[in-house]
């Protein structure tokens, strides 16, 4: 009998230890590492450092949302992408691009012919139907911005600004 006690100690001690390990160690381990990914996302960092962050964002004179300088890019006149069977459909286009600075304007005019010929093979492309509504304009708007940012580069355009399109 006393064999049989003994292996019944020795069961329940390996349960006893098991249990030990699901219910402290696995949890003591997850608390850790939680608290390890929070601290290192950035959760504990205080309120003062992240006021301090957003009052130095908030004074730096390149970050500030003022109005740059505009450049009026000459008229464009293309002729759209017209399916089988429809007639000839014209956009006239008169756009202006806001820079950030005014001492751009002479990088930007270097490379003029650079960004009016990315707009035209893009503006060629175009069918009616995607001019259509403001959503169609806005991701003409967001398309002739990419261009241009891209035809200009290191220099950075703001935005693309219409100031007439007409479409015939």
């Amino acid at each position: 009998m006393a064999e049989d006690d003994d292996l019944a100690d020795g069961a329940e001690g390996k349960k006893g230890g098991k249990k030990i390990i699901l219910f402290v160690v696995v949890p003591l381990v997850l608390l850790i590492g939680g608290g390890a990914g929070a601290y290192f996302s950035g959760m504990f960092s205080s309120a003062s450092s992240e006021e301090a962050e957003k009052t130095e964002i908030a004074t730096d004179p390149a970050e500030a949302d003022e109005p740059g300088s505009y450049l009026e890019l000459d008229e464009m006149v293309v002729t759209l992408s017209a399916g089988p069977g429809r007639k000839q459909s014209f956009l006239k286009m008169r756009i202006n691009l806001e820079l950030q600075k005014a001492s751009d304007q002479t990088r930007i005019e270097q490379v003029m012919p650079r960004i009016v010929d990315n707009f035209q093979v893009f503006l060629r492309e175009l069918r009616i139907e995607e001019l259509q509504g403001s959503h169609g304009l806005y991701r003409v708007k967001e398309e002739l911005l990419a261009r241009v940012n891209a035809a200009a580069h290191p220099v950075k355009i703001k935005d693309v600004l219409f100031k007439e399109m007409l479409v015939q």
